[in-house]
């Protein structure tokens, strides 16, 4: 393996540097076009509205946060959502099987994972039933995508508890963005794809969207060559409505879709059958600007999920969530406070090895917060916050939040920020029952006294553009975490017996080569001493948190070699995983494109381009290899 992965380095760093010369050669051409998005100095300029709850500048955000704009997206060849967040080199995505990924940030990956909380245009997307996301599940038409806002670190104020480790927001473009026709498809030896959008006006002040996109993946491997089960066909439509403008704004959208894997056929004796998922919402927000300043936000959603895996269990979703927003500017002070209700019902029925009792349940969930960013002076800013919410299983849960920043000069940002971090139990942890295959012997039971696991969370970083077409970013974090989730040896109960501290650094930069070719990289560390409290007889400990590796790093080169055409190359490197065992990778993804016609862009993109195929999740005996692959796109725009 070692071996294996030294000629895998050797090729990597050939790509490199032939992608190094390209790039020299695309910045000496004058017949070589300017870079298609955003400036360095207009990313800066870039506003987010996840770090505070309101739009403020990149540059200023408090808070380890990397944004992907729709050309990141674009120029990566990303096909699907997860592919596309392997941009943000704050994240850690690992592709379990064709549609399925394990993505977190700051530690406890898996499949399952807890800790980060992922929106949709505002719309949460996680599951009440273990607090987490069903990738295969979640999808966007990445093309009416505006920009993703990645933030690694506590959450909790704003976004409420679970958002412990980080926040994800998928922003899609205003209706009025993506007006005209769209149509793009594309196949290649793992996936075949095909999307159409339309966009027209609603009267004086309105415009629409609707949009609809079909997907076929073709299974994996295994190591021995075996075929993985675990192809997906999927559909979905949805639309988008706004009206209004600056003063007051309204926004209605929805989506709707269903997916199935293929036969998967016989397990432990039993016919699993299919996966299959389907699901609809339907989401409506309101925006009023008052003439003193003030602006205020009324958001509700319905959001159901159908889900049948007879192999695991089959869930029934409907949640409704009602959010309202009100930001003041007094003097020096900028107060943002609000409150939110959300209901849960679920019907689960029992699969091959696992159930829920009871079998269907209501929760509910209600919050208040209060924000107030204080401008100590000119340059100094203190923002003090907290949120209260409350869950059916533990009460009222405290979130309260310190966040310093200094503007240290016009192009450089200090900030430190503390803050209490809480993981809500979920129906997993307290309602989940694991038995062997036709026997009504449980081996593991959802714990009722479990409690929220709680993290108190330190983080200090730096953001600087020290020179023209240079910046960077620096941020390191250290949890000291409590009453983390743990077991017992069989028959189990879930515990919270797990304590200890992790920490490591988030770093990324961008250089502005050349008018026409950009670079930029980054690196995560992360370190995790996690040890079980005295009297827990727990036989696997820490291990079954999740499985993160100690670093990943990443290198990027986005170039034009002549006004048409593009080539893009991401290296990243990926340490290995300790339990299960995992060996660390080297992959090389490269596109290139060129504009045909004004109205058509054919690209091609190779996956994996020095590795025949690697694991990147899960044990051996059963994990999917994710091998090279090709696609080739045609994108349409009359």
């Amino acid at each position: 393996m070692t071996a294996s992965l030294g000629v895998t380095a050797r090729r990597a760093a050939a790509a490199a540097l032939l992608s190094l010369a390209a790039g020299i050669a695309a910045a000496q051409s004058r017949s070589a076009g300017d870079l298609a998005d955003l400036s360095l100095e207009e990313l800066g300029n870039i506003e987010v509205t996840s770090v505070s709850g309101h739009a403020e500048s990149l540059s200023t955000a408090a808070a380890s946060v990397f944004v992907i704009t729709a050309d990141d997206i674009r120029r990566s060849g990303a096909t699907s959502l997860p592919e596309a967040l392997r941009l943000a080199p704050n994240l850690q995505v690992a592709r379990a099987d064709s549609g399925q990924y394990a993505i977190s940030a700051r530690g406890f990956n898996s499949t399952i994972a807890n800790k980060l909380l992922v929106l949709i245009d505002g719309r949460t997307v996680y599951t009440p039933l273990f607090s987490g996301v069903f990738w295969d599940m979640q999808d966007v038409m990445l093309e009416d995508v505006e920009r993703i806002e990645v933030i690694s670190g506590p959450g909790g104020t704003i976004w409420g508890t679970n958002a412990v480790n980080g926040v994800i927001n998928v922003i899609t473009r205003p209706a009025g963005a993506t007006q005209g026709d769209l149509a793009s498809a594309g196949g290649g030896d793992r996936e075949l794809r095909a999307a159409m959008r339309h966009g027209g006006a609603l009267g004086s002040d309105g415009h629409f969207r609707i949009y609809g996109k079909a997907d076929r993946l073709q299974n994996t491997m295994r190591a021995n060559g075996s075929a993985v089960a675990d192809g997906w066909d999927r559909t979905q439509a949805g639309f988008r409505a706004d009206w209004g403008g600056a003063g007051s704004a309204f926004t209605l959208q929805g989506d709707a879709y269903s997916a199935k894997s293929e036969q998967r056929g016989v397990v432990l004796g039993t016919d699993v059958g299919r996966v299959e998922v389907s699901g609809m919402n339907l989401l409506a927000r309101w925006t009023r600007r008052f003439a003193s300043g003030s602006d205020l936000r009324v958001q509700a959603y319905y959001d159901h999920t159908d889900r049948e895996d007879f192999a695991a269990f089959r869930p029934k979703v409907d949640i409704f969530d009602l959010e309202i927003q009100h930001a003041v500017p007094l003097g020096r002070h900028k107060l943002l406070w609000g409150g939110g209700y959300r209901h849960a019902h679920d019907e689960v029925l029992d699969g091959l090895v696992a159930g829920f009792v009871p079998p269907s349940k209501d929760l509910d969930w209600v919050n208040v917060f209060a924000q107030d960013e204080i401008e100590l002076n000119r340059r100094l800013s203190l923002t003090l916050s907290v949120k209260l919410e409350r869950n059916d299983y533990t009460g009222t849960e405290s979130l309260p939040s310190a966040r310093l920043a200094w503007t240290v000069s016009s192009s450089s940002l200090l900030w430190g920020a503390a803050s209490r971090a809480v993981r809500a139990p979920a129906r997993l942890d307290r309602e989940i029952f694991i038995f062997p295959p036709s026997s009504a012997i449980r081996i593991v039971n959802g714990g009722p006294d479990f409690v929220s696991e709680v993290a108190n969370v330190y983080e200090v970083g730096y953001r600087a553009q020290p020179a023209r077409g240079l910046t960077y970013s620096l941020a390191a974090f250290h949890y000291d975490w409590d009453r983390l989730r743990s077991g017992q040896p069989p028959p189990a109960v879930i515990q919270n017996m797990i304590e200890g501290k992790v920490y490591g650094m988030e770093a990324w930069a961008a250089w502005q080569a050349a008018p026409s070719w950009r670079l930029s990289g980054g690196l995560t560390t992360l370190r995790k001493d996690l040890h079980l409290k005295p009297g827990s007889t727990d036989p696997t400990g820490p291990s079954a948190l999740g499985n993160d590796p100690e670093y990943l790093w990443t290198l990027r080169s986005s170039h034009n070699l002549a006004p048409r055409q593009e080539l893009d190359i991401l290296l990243r490197r990926v340490g290995e995983l300790p339990v299960p065992a995992v060996p660390a990778y080297i992959a090389v993804d490269a596109r290139y494109a060129w504009q045909a016609r004004r109205d058509v862009e054919l690209s091609l993109t190779l996956q994996n381009l020095f590795d025949p195929a690697h694991p990147e999740f899960g044990a051996a005996a059963t994990r999917s290899e994710i091998a090279r692959s090709a696609f080739f796109k045609v994108r349409w725009t009359p």
